[in-house]
C-alpha cells in the first residue's frame, strides 16, 4: 500500500501541496503570488523547494550543452524551469522580504548560470525562449528597488550576461536584459562599464534597432549621458550609425521639455567639446555626397547630425558661450558653407537648390536643411559676440550668406535663417558697406518684396522706396532670440532709416514667415 501523501500546507488560507514536486504545484504557487497578501506570508521553505526543482531541471540543460542531440529532450525540463522562474518572479513583486529570502538562498547565481547556458545552446525553440525571458524577468524583479539584490545581480551578471543578451535576436530578451542593466546601474558601476565599452555600445545599438523600447532609451539618457568620459570613449569606437543614434538622444535631452539642471550643465559642456571637436575634424565628410556616385553616406549623416547637435547646443544659454570661443569652429562652418554653396551650383549635386518648394515637401535625402543649419549655427555663434561678427566679415561671410538666400526644397527656411543673420549684424554694428554693395535685392516673403541697399558711409542701413507699382509692404528679416526669426515690414511710402529690434516669434523649425507690421 502506498504511503499516504503529506497533508497540504496552508498559504494565506489557500491549500497548496507541501512537497512541491510537479508542474501543477508550481503553477498554483505562481497564481497565488499574484496577490500581495500571499507574497507577504510566504514561508522561506517554499523558495528552497522551488530552487531545488530549478537546480534539478537545469542539469538537463547542462547535458544538452555538452551533447547537442539532447536538445530535443528538453521539453519537460524547460516547462519546469519556466514555471520556477515565473513563481520566483511573482514572489518578488513589491516584496523586499521575499527578495531578500530568495537572494540569500543564492538563487540569483543559479539563475544567471542557467541563462548563460540558454545562450550557449543557440537554439531558437519557443519553449527555450520562454524560459530565457522568464529568467530575465525574475532577475529584474529581484533587483527592483533592492540595493543588496542589485549588488548580487551585478556581481553574477556583469559582464557576461549583458554581452550575451543585449545583442540577442529576440526583442524581448534584449528589452528584459536592458531592464536589468538599468535597474542595477549606479555611479560606481558606471566606472566598470567604461572598461567594458562593448556593453555600452550594445545598448546604443539596441536603441537604434528598437527605438520603441524604453529601457535602452532610459539607460542612455539617465546614465550614459551623465558620464562624459564614457560618452567620449564610446564615440571613438562606435559605427557611424551608432553615433547618429547617440547624437539623436543628445538632441532629445537638450531640446526636451525639461531644461538642463545645474548638475547637467558641466556634463553637457564636456559633450559640447566632443561634438565641436568631432565636427571641426570631420565636417568635410559631407562633401562625399556631392560625388556623381555618393559614397560614405553614413559618415556624412553622422556629420549632419553633429551639426544638428551644435545648433541645439548653441540655442542653450548655458552652452553657447563655450562654443562661441571654441577654436576653429566658426571658421570651419563658414568654410563648409562656402564649399556647399559652390557645390550647389552643379545641378546634379545633392545640394543644388530647386526652383520652387514642392507642395508635399517630402524630402528624404540626408542633406535636408543642411545649408540653413550651417547659417543658423553661424548666427548663434555671432549672437551678442562682436569678435565673431567681425570674424564673419573678415572671412567675407556676409556676401556668402546673402548669396545663399534662394528658395530651396532641401532648405525650406534658408531665406529666413540667412536674412535673420544679416539682421543680427545690423543691430550692434552695420556690416562694411563694401560687402553689401552690389548684392541683389533680397526677396524674403512670397508676395512681399524687400530692398537691402548700401547706405551712406558710416550710416545705418536703410530701406529704399520701391517702384510705384511695387508691393504695399517692404520686408527685412531681423534676429531676435537665437534660432528665432521675424520679419519687419514697413508700409510703402514710409521707408526711412531702420535699425533692427527683437520680437520673440516661433521657432525656425516650426513656423513660416512671421510678420510684424509697423507704421
Amino acid at each position: 500500500m502506498a504511503a499516504p501523501r503529506p497533508p497540504p500546507a496552508r498559504l494565506s488560507g489557500v491549500m497548496v501541496p507541501a512537497p512541491i514536486q510537479d508542474l501543477e504545484a508550481l503553477r498554483a504557487l505562481t497564481a497565488l503570488f499574484k496577490e500581495q497578501r500571499n507574497r507577504e506570508t510566504a514561508p522561506r521553505t517554499i523558495f528552497q523547494r522551488v530552487l531545488d526543482i530549478l537546480k534539478k531541471s537545469s542539469r538537463a540543460v547542462e547535458l544538452a550543452c555538452r551533447e547537442p542531440a539532447q536538445v530535443d529532450h528538453l521539453a519537460a525540463s524547460l516547462q519546469l524551469i519556466t514555471e520556477c522562474f515565473r513563481c520566483l518572479r511573482n514572489a518578488c513583486i513589491e516584496c523586499s522580504v521575499n527578495q531578500n529570502s530568495i537572494r540569500n538562498l543564492d538563487t540569483i547565481g543559479v539563475a544567471v548560470d542557467l541563462i548563460l547556458l540558454f545562450r550557449e545552446l543557440r537554439v531558437e525553440q519557443e519553449s527555450l525562449l520562454t524560459a530565457f525571458r522568464c529568467g530575465l524577468q525574475f532577475l529584474g524583479n529581484i533587483a527592483s528597488r533592492n540595493e543588496a539584490s542589485q549588488r548580487v545581480v551585478w556581481m553574477h551578471a556583469f559582464p557576461e550576461l549583458f554581452l550575451s543578451c543585449l545583442n540577442h535576436p529576440d526583442k524581448k530578451i534584449v528589452a528584459y536584459s536592458s531592464m536589468i542593466l538599468f535597474t542595477s546601474l549606479s555611479s560606481e558601476r558606471m566606472k566598470e562599464l567604461e572598461e567594458n565599452l562593448n556593453i555600452a555600445i550594445d545598448v546604443v545599438e539596441a536603441h537604434r534597432k528598437q527605438p520603441e523600447s524604453e529601457w535602452p532609451f532610459l539607460i542612455i539618457t539617465d546614465h550614459f549621458l551623465k558620464s562624459p568620459e564614457l560618452v567620449k570613449a564610446m564615440y571613438a569606437k562606435m559605427s557611424n550609425q551608432e553615433r547618429v543614434a547617440l547624437l539623436d538622444l543628445t538632441i532629445a535631452k537638450i531640446a526636451g521639455e525639461e531644461p538642463l539642471t545645474k548638475d547637467d550643465v558641466p556634463v553637457f559642456l564636456s559633450h559640447a567639446e566632443l561634438v565641436a571637436s568631432a565636427f571641426v575634424d570631420q565636417c568635410r565628410a559631407v562633401l562625399h555626397l556631392t560625388a556623381e556616385q555618393p559614397t560614405g553616406d553614413e559618415e556624412a549623416l553622422a556629420t549632419i547630425r553633429l551639426l544638428d547637435v551644435l545648433c541645439e547646443m548653441t540655442a542653450n544659454t548655458d552652452l553657447l558661450g563655450y562654443l562661441q570661443v571654441f577654436p576653429g569652429l566658426l571658421e570651419r562652418v563658414i568654410d563648409l558653407l562656402r564649399l556647399i554653396h559652390a557645390a550647389g551650383s552643379d545641378t546634379t549635386s545633392i545640394f543644388s537648390p530647386c526652383a520652387s518648394i514642392k507642395a508635399e515637401g517630402d524630402i528624404t535625402n540626408v542633406a535636408e536643411g543642411f545649408k540653413s543649419h550651417l547659417i543658423r549655427l553661424i548666427g548663434n555663434l555671432c549672437y551678442k559676440n562682436k569678435e565673431n561678427q567681425d570674424k564673419v566679415s573678415e572671412l567675407d561671410g556676409i556676401p556668402l550668406i546673402l548669396d545663399s538666400c534662394g528658395i530651396d526644397d532641401s532648405n525650406p527656411f534658408l531665406e529666413a535663417a540667412a536674412g535673420s543673420l544679416v539682421g543680427l549684424f545690423l543691430r550692434p554694428k552695420p556690416p562694411p558697406q563694401s560687402q553689401a554693395a552690389g548684392v541683389a535685392p533680397l526677396s524674403l516673403c512670397r508676395g512681399v518684396s524687400s530692398a537691402f541697399h548700401a547706405a551712406p558711409a558710416h550710416g545705418p542701413a536703410v530701406l529704399e522706396e520701391p517702384e510705384a507699382d511695387g508691393p504695399r509692404w517692404l520686408c527685412v528679416p531681423c534676429m531676435g532670440l537665437r534660432s528665432r526669426v521675424q520679419t519687419v515690414c514697413v508700409p510703402r511710402g514710409q521707408c526711412k532709416e531702420f535699425s533692427c529690434f527683437s520680437v520673440e516669434m516661433g521657432s525656425i523649425r516650426s513656423c513660416g514667415r512671421s510678420i510684424l507690421r509697423v507704421a
